[in-house]
């Protein structure tokens, strides 16, 4: 296989969903870490051979969101861009479809992320609206549109469908993703508490990592007012464990364990990766930070999919020949607490591994202290479109500033599937 190599990345900071839509749309978040990116290389954005842009939630504006942000990121009009969805994988698939063309020869250098602005999920009609406003529109006189209007059940017609909570629940099996995560709780017996302390974790790894200057892939973004947001604002030095018991449970009132706050934040945010071939590095004269050495995607049940990294990260062991403790570092998405706790207890359940996954036994378990060393999605936040391609690239940052060499980054997907990328340093 061609040696398919990231020479540099950047990210905006993820900015937390709050009352009403963020400050920026999804394409404003794309292009302004784009060009900060492609402004610190040594070739113009016009050398690109293309664009790939991961976007799960695009603004009815922003249709093939990859081409319109090539464009306004200086590219030119022959750099084609393109536009995936893989849901919470759409900037790990982007990344994919780079490596793809990049090893049939049809591409040299490809800029490869994701994005999303989750705050700006649009709020909906029903149905029944949309077919009201359609019989008004085939009305001819004044006294047939007012008897018409008499029809009007405001409490009824009026109230939103909210589109972010459609876009996370599951179509086929009917669940929000909270609830597969709930799901999985229940499997594996994975209490409130363990999940919170969780949670409290990420948010101190994240914390004790940004004093230390380990976001360094963070290009500041700034509004059309001149306000520069320049971190992660969701994540909470004051994270504790009475604080994280107050909540109540968000996907099952009843009986459920997970809350908003063990769970990732709804969050605006986007991600970049600069691949190239190896003849792209000779002709730049570009320093490679690491290497793409293989990826994987699987499927499983939709009301399990949060156990998609142990389906995805598992094969691509296997066809390496590693075993878990031959990882040096893991970037396991944060989707929920309680989905990366049943991932590590999955791979230390003999009965699953075996009925599952088809291994003679246990897998065996995933060192804390390296598996998403400075913190997560639950601290972070989880931009659904840009969190694969997130994960990869700081996966890479940890691998060097450690002198590290081998790293797994995986993901699970709403739909029931899971994506891993396995990546050196250089």
């Amino acid at each position: 296989m061609k040696p398919i190599y990231i020479i540099d990345g950047a990210r905006t900071p993820f900015l937390k969903a709050q009352k009403g839509p963020g400050p920026f749309a999804a394409s404003d978040l794309a292009t302004q870490a784009g060009r900060a990116l492609l402004l610190r290389q040594p070739f113009a954005p016009s050398d690109l051979d293309e664009v790939i842009l991961g976007c799960a939630a695009p603004s009815p504006d922003e249709t093939n969101i990859g081409r319109m942000v090539a464009l306004r990121m200086g590219c030119g009009n022959q750099v084609p861009g393109w536009t995936v969805m893989r849901n919470c994988a759409s900037g790990m698939q982007a990344i994919d479809s780079a490596i793809a063309n990049i090893q049939c020869g049809r591409a040299n250098l490809v800029l490869a992320g994701g994005v999303d602005a989750l705050s700006r999920a649009p709020l909906l009609y029903s149905d029944a609206m949309v077919r009201w406003f359609a019989g008004m529109m085939n009305l001819r006189t004044p006294l047939a549109k007012a008897r018409h209007f008499l029809k009007l059940r405001p409490a009824a017609l009026l109230t939103p469908v909210i589109g972010l909570m459609k876009g996370l629940t599951d179509p086929v099996v009917g669940l929000l993703m909270g609830q597969t995560a709930e799901n999985l709780a229940w499997k594996f017996g994975i209490g409130r508490a363990a999940m919170d302390a969780f949670a409290v974790d990420s948010h101190r790894r994240a914390i004790a990592a940004r004093a230390a200057g380990h976001f360094a892939e963070i290009v500041p973004l700034v509004d059309a007012a001149g306000q520069v947001y320049a971190e992660d604002d969701g994540v909470r030095a004051d994270a504790s464990p009475e604080g994280m018991a107050k909540p109540k449970p968000f996907f099952d009132r009843k009986y459920g364990r997970i809350t908003a706050a063990n769970s990732s934040q709804i969050t605006d945010g986007a991600a970049w990766l600069l691949l190239a071939s190896e003849e792209a590095v000779q002709k730049w004269n570009l320093q490679p930070i690491g290497k793409i050495v293989d990826s994987q995607w699987s499927g499983l049940e939709p009301e399990q999919m949060g156990l998609g990294p142990v389906h995805a990260a598992t094969p691509l062991l296997q066809r390496h020949g590693l075993g878990l403790a031959d990882i040096d570092y893991w970037e396991l998405n944060e989707a929920f607490a309680a989905q990366v706790l049943a991932c590590v207890a999955a791979w230390r359940d003999e009965t699953y591994c075996r009925e599952q996954l088809g291994l003679p036994g246990a897998l065996g378990s995933v060192d804390p202290a390296r598996l998403n060393v400075d913190g997560g999605a639950v601290a972070i936040g989880h931009p659904v479109g840009a969190s694969g391609a997130r994960i990869v690239l700081h996966l890479l940052h940890v691998l060097r500033r450690n002198h590290a060499k081998r790293g797994i980054a995986t993901i699970c997907i709403g739909g029931g599937l899971g994506g891993a990328m396995l990546v050196e340093a250089c």
